[in-house]
């Protein structure tokens, strides 16, 4: 029997892809201002939300883009 992908399961698929992009564009993006930041000797972490715990550069900028997408969606 063929499986016939449902308007649900299509939906979430594109909702998911979607998901994914924004965070990865989030990621490129705050990933960037953190890198100058830490090659400047300034201190990034205060700028953005949900990085100031964060002990590793990458830690860190995942966490402010979750905190930045929890915001946007």
């Amino acid at each position: 029997m063929a499986h016939t992908q449902t308007h649900t399961e299509h939906r979430l698929s594109v909702e998911s892809s979607t998901f994914r992009m924004i965070f990865a564009m989030g990621f490129v993006v705050v990933l960037a201002i953190a890198l100058v930041g830490s090659l400047t000797g300034m201190r990034w972490r205060s700028w953005l939300p949900g990085a100031e715990c964060g002990k590793s550069l990458f830690g860190s900028v995942q966490a402010a883009v979750y905190s930045f997408m929890s915001h946007t969606l």
